[in-house]
């Protein structure tokens, strides 16, 4: 509870979050909204495990992340949490079935079975048929899918997306919200977006408002927000209360959401703009070229970056 961040800028101490407190629940659906330098991307960073709160309690699939070393953080982070960007962030020479098994490499699973789990969820994601495509040979809304595909190959038990449709047209976007509301109804993975497009938010069954680093509003609650930041276990009823754990009972199929515009050999879909959605993800996001031989758990997960807000 009453969770702080507060970074030194070249002397300077800026206070990004004060005391927020509130619980993602299992299956909730979250738009997270507010004017640039409301705290939001900060928020988003801690519930996803990128970042350590300055001062208060943060839970993330029932586990203090205050008492986790650097390398528990990021199997945390590889076990329970799926991150999708408004920049996409695949690896440019790299195949989609290659991009969406990669963060099966951290998990240690054998290089038949990566590329089988990444097959079968990119044909979840409307993609069967674009496995060896790299990502400049597809569509903007196709690179989306792969990403989601991407985050959702982990069996995550929360997804947090940074403004998902920012780089795509209405219609595409509309397109990949519903995919992302269909995994969210069908599998009760959380789901929790950043966005600052009040129709995207209004489609969410939950809003959280945000300024000056507090939480102003929050749809969830009547009577002021829950006693803790926590990121949900499906099956859960408080976040807070349940060890960490995967859930493995995910539907067979999910019935994607058809894509709206043309593919290019080009790649003529949006790029790649500098620093993404969020200041402190930026190039960070990126996942590195994974090397022949194992890697430690350090290496999984996104890396942790500075304060800047969306």
């Amino acid at each position: 509870m009453d969770v702080s961040r507060t970074y030194q800028l070249e002397g300077v101490s800026v206070e990004a979050l004060r005391g927020v407190s509130l619980t993602v629940q299992a299956g909730d659906y979250v738009a997270l909204v507010g004017p640039s330098g409301s705290g939001k991307s900060t928020l988003m960073h801690l519930l996803g495990g990128l970042d350590r709160p300055t001062g208060g309690r943060l839970v993330i699939g029932g586990r203090d992340v205050n008492a986790l070393s650097p390398p528990e953080m990021a199997t945390l982070r590889n076990e329970t949490i799926g991150f999708v960007f408004q920049a996409f962030h695949l690896l440019p020479r790299t195949s989609a079935v290659e991009n969406v098994a990669l963060p099966l490499v951290y998990r240690g699973v054998s290089a038949r079975q990566r590329r089988e789990r990444a097959a079968a969820m990119l044909g979840r994601v409307g993609l069967g048929h674009r496995l060896d495509h790299r990502p400049n040979q597809m569509s903007g809304g196709e690179q989306q899918r792969v990403a989601i595909a991407r985050a959702l190959v982990t069996e995550p038990t929360v997804l947090l997306a940074d403004e998902p449709t920012g780089n795509l047209d209405s219609v595409t976007g509309a397109a990949v919200l519903e995919l992302l509301e269909r995994l969210n109804a069908e599998s009760g993975v959380a789901l929790v977006m950043v966005t600052h497009d009040q129709e995207v938010a209004a489609r969410a069954r939950r809003r959280i408002t945000m300024r000056d680093g507090v939480v102003v509003a929050d749809s969830a609650t009547d009577d002021g927000p829950p006693t803790a930041i926590s990121v949900a276990d499906p099956g859960a009823s408080h976040l807070h209360d349940r060890p960490l754990s995967v859930d493995h009972g995910r539907p067979a199929t999910l019935v994607p959401a058809p894509s709206a515009e043309p593919r290019s050999a080009s790649g003529s879909g949006p790029g790649h703009p500098p620093g993404g959605s969020g200041g402190a993800t930026g190039a960070t996001g990126r996942l590195p070229h994974p090397p022949s031989g194992a890697r430690g758990p350090d290496d999984a997960g996104v890396a942790a970056g500075g304060g800047s807000e969306s």
